[in-house]
């Protein structure tokens, strides 16, 4: 269930999306990331680039377990580290899932990027990218969200809204 009462830092409430400031979570397992990633798919427009961002086993595909729950995805998530990118289509709304960790070179994260996101707009859906910063391209459009580890072995993540006034 979302409402896990996931502990919020700064401005936080039960309504994720609205506000005029960033957001950060305190994330103490694996079930407080999966129902944020619920609370993001449930909330995030349309059409939407949700660039993750942090270390290796931070919990960026965990998060995109939940994004496809709330999107009603019942295939199984799993990283697209060798194969790039999957593509979920039954559900409520598509999801196109990119992890870009073993493109060194960001014109051919660019390219792949590219060509993902005609494909995201062909079939309405939403796009999460992990390891974005691969990218040689600045992505002022998308949601941003960073997970870092804590002391304790808790994540805490840090939701960063488009510039362009979403």
């Amino acid at each position: 269930m979302v409402n896990r009462n996931l502990r919020g830092i700064a401005e936080a409430s039960s309504s994720l999306f609205r506000q005029s400031t960033d957001q950060a979570y305190i994330l103490r397992d694996l079930e407080d990331t999966i129902a944020l990633g619920s609370l993001i798919g449930s909330n995030i427009p349309r059409l939407s680039i949700l660039g993750l961002y942090g270390p290796l086993g931070a919990g960026k595909t965990s998060l995109v377990k939940g994004i496809a729950r709330a999107l009603g995805i019942g295939e199984e998530i799993t990283s697209p580290t060798f194969s790039l990118s999957h593509h979920y289509q039954r559900g409520k709304q598509p999801l196109v899932h990119l992890d870009l960790y073993r493109l060194e070179d960001p014109k051919d994260a660019d390219e792949l990027f590219f060509q993902e996101e005609e494909n995201a707009k062909d079939l309405g859906a939403l796009m999460a990218i992990e390891w974005p910063e691969r990218l040689g391209i600045d992505l002022r459009e998308a949601w941003h969200l960073h997970l870092e580890y804590a002391p304790d072995e808790s994540r805490i993540a840090y939701i960063k809204y488009p510039s362009n006034g979403f």
